[in-house]
């Protein structure tokens, strides 16, 4: 699991030593921010003659690229019974009728019987606030299979819900790092995990999204703490620049608020964006070596 597959879909990873590129970008349009469950099918049945087998982290580009985390999920053996766990600063369980979006696709994943639970780790965002309340599928927080782990986010509507048991709040990063930390070290198990950078400070790296507190020593540490073993993992959130030809696209992307940017930032901001990924990758094969031995 040591070569890492960039899905070249919108061209903001950048070079990758050892990575195995697959040029995807006639997707673009298709895929990016949200798309239909059958064109979704679609790439996915295309993934399976591209895919190295064995294959290691899949980078995708731009956190609008997240719910691709779901076919490369739904991919990991039957027989293995895994958790999945998201670094992600939004919980990405919200209603979206129009198919499958960025923000939608945990719900999926957390009904795959091979999935025991899933973990959304370091929220900061509104999106489970009492305001959102409504957006959020509750089906998967009812029944037990996800696990919301915010900082600073008022919930306590879940409570008055009825979903207490599904959010985990707290004051600050740091102990929301040692409560997971102590939780995957006192019940070890196989994990998928998936990381969207937006999870991050923005005085770590910068992405297409608003964006939460973590630091990279957070994620680092977030990372160890899956003693259990990796059976994949994925990278999202990187920074580009692109304009719809899908007029309910442009609507949609801008009633989500995306954060707009100056032309002459994008390259600065994915140099950065390069420099993350090397040692997130390189904390990912640490921590599959580990298990392994």
């Amino acid at each position: 699991m040591n070569t890492p597959v960039v899905l070249d879909i919108d061209g903001s990873v950048g070079p990758l030593a050892g990575g195995h590129v697959l040029a995807l970008a006639d997707w673009q349009e298709t895929l990016r921010f949200g798309c239909s469950v059958r064109s979704l099918a679609r790439f996915d049945r295309l993934l399976d003659g591209l895919l190295p087998q064995d294959h290691g982290t899949v980078m995708l580009g731009s956190g609008d690229f997240h719910h691709l985390s779901w076919p490369l999920i739904a991919r990991v053996p039957r027989g293995r019974v895994f958790q999945v766990v998201v670094l992600d600063n939004h919980p990405d369980n919200m209603r979206f009728p129009f198919g499958v979006h960025c923000g939608s696709w945990v719900r999926r994943v957390a009904r795959l019987p091979q999935v025991s639970h899933v973990h959304v780790v370091g929220i900061t965002s509104s999106d489970i606030a009492a305001a959102h309340a409504w957006e959020n599928y509750r089906g998967p927080l009812r029944a037990g299979r996800l696990t919301y782990w915010s900082v600073g986010v008022d919930t306590a509507w879940a409570t008055r819900a009825g979903l207490g048991h599904a959010f985990r709040g707290f004051g600050t990063v740091a102990d929301l790092v040692e409560a997971f930390r102590r939780l995957q070290l006192s019940h070890p198990q196989p994990a998928y995990l998936s990381i969207d950078k937006d999870v991050f400070s923005e005085e770590v790296v910068r992405t297409n999204w608003d964006q939460g507190q973590l630091r990279l020593d957070d994620a680092l540490a977030l990372i160890d703490s899956l003693r259990g073993g990796l059976v994949g993992s994925d990278i999202t959130g990187e920074i580009s620049a692109y304009r719809y030809r899908r007029w309910w696209k442009r609507r949609l992307s801008a009633m989500d608020a995306q954060p707009a940017f100056a032309a002459h930032d994008l390259g600065p901001w994915q140099v950065r964006q390069h420099a993350l990924n090397a040692v997130l990758l390189d904390a990912i094969r640490r921590r599959a070596r580990a298990r392994s031995r």
